[in-house]
């Protein structure tokens, strides 16, 4: 699609993007809304001619936008949101669902390792006319103060088993009194159930599958719901 009219810095923002990625926007179609999306259109140089399943680790999965952030973005759109609630997106990527739950009315932080990141999301939040979104770098070994959120979103953010730890520290500390998280994996992710185990610790953990077309193929997402346990049951 032709690119959307932006604000002069934002402008500016995709003018330098564009000299080190070819860009191009998506339009995502969720419950008969529209939520215009900036993409790296070739992800080849990125990957200095590896092959990104010998070291996922290594893969930039930020650059896509994967079957599990469309079907969380359908989930924001299908929400009802607190009054004044507050969303954090974490490794958020392209920023689809944090951009859908900004469209249905939630306070957004959307987050990620590096600035360019949220370069791209910036210039999507432009383009949907998404204002007030708070744009963060988040280290998750070393997070910073902020205050807690009402909800916490993310989707294919378990790639890495070390990571667990810090994640649910990051959980337990930005997580307000009464809020949920919401995880959306693809099913055949060996690491989730690694760490719902380790999560089940500290929160009750509601499961759900759901399956997703997507390149020529069907996806079987799973949508988990996290909410934090009472010190009682903790304790059982």
């Amino acid at each position: 699609m032709d690119t959307p009219v932006l604000p002069p810095e934002t402008k500016e923002i995709l003018r330098h993007l564009r000299r080190r990625y070819r860009t191009e926007f998506d339009t995502l179609r969720l419950r008969e809304k529209e939520l215009k999306i900036l993409q790296v259109a070739d992800i080849e140089p990125l990957l200095h001619g590896r092959d990104p399943f010998e070291d996922v680790s290594r893969f930039p999965f930020w650059v896509r936008l994967w079957e599990a952030a469309l079907l969380l973005s359908d989930l924001m759109l299908s929400q009802a949101v607190p009054p004044g609630g507050r969303l954090l997106e974490l490794g958020a990527g392209l920023g689809a669902p944090g951009l859908a739950a900004a469209l249905a009315g939630h306070r957004v932080t959307l987050s990620d390792y590096e600035p360019q990141i949220l370069d791209f999301q910036r210039v999507s939040a432009a383009a949907n006319g998404l204002r007030g979104i708070d744009f963060r770098l988040i280290d998750w070994l070393k997070p910073p103060k902020m205050e807690p959120f009402d909800t916490i979103i993310g989707a294919e953010i378990l790639f890495r088993a070390d990571f667990f730890t810090p994640l649910l520290k990051i959980f337990r500390h930005y997580l307000a009194p009464g809020g949920t998280i919401y995880l959306a994996h693809d099913a055949t992710r060996k690491s989730l159930g690694a760490f719902l185990e380790l999560a089940s610790a500290d929160f009750t953990i509601g499961t759900m599958a759901r399956k997703i077309s997507g390149d020529d193929k069907e996806v079987t997402i799973v949508l988990n719901r996290l909410q934090r346990k009472d010190p009682e049951s903790r304790s059982n």
